[in-house]
This record gives C-alpha cells, sequence and structure tokens, in this order.
C-alpha cells in the first residue's frame, strides 16, 4: 500500500508523558492509520487498517493488554 505522507499531521496521545517512548498517529487517511515512533520523525511509519487500529484502541482503553 503506497500512501504520500508528506503533509501529514502528526499527534501524540494526550495521556503521552514526556519520557520519548510515544508514537505519533496522522488523522484523514481513507481506510488506513499511520503510525511512527516520535523519536524518529524522519523514520518510517507503519500503516494499518483503520479496523484493525481501532480495535487496538479498544482493547487498550478496555484493558485487554494490562498486566
Amino acid at each position: 500500500m503506497d500512501v504520500e505522507l508528506t503533509n501529514a499531521h502528526w499527534r501524540k496521545s494526550s495521556h503521552s508523558s514526556s519520557g520519548g517512548a510515544c508514537v505519533e498517529v496522522a488523522d484523514g487517511f481513507t481506510g488506513v492509520m499511520p503510525v511512527r515512533d516520535s523519536k524518529d520523525p524522519e523514520g518510517p511509519a507503519l500503516l494499518f487498517r483503520s479496523s484493525a487500529w481501532q480495535a487496538f484502541v479498544t482493547a487498550v482503553r478496555t484493558g485487554e493488554f494490562d498486566a
């Protein structure tokens, strides 16, 4: 899948700490959610299907990954 991310508007979660271990996402892409490492903004981005990203976010919010 080839998605042009040059003009993407990246954002971090409001829950991100200042420790630097954050990911950024870019909204506004049909069918996909671009994700990148905030420490390497010029590095590669991963693209997830929007449905997969939403399932992940829901699982995090409901505590599915809590130890």
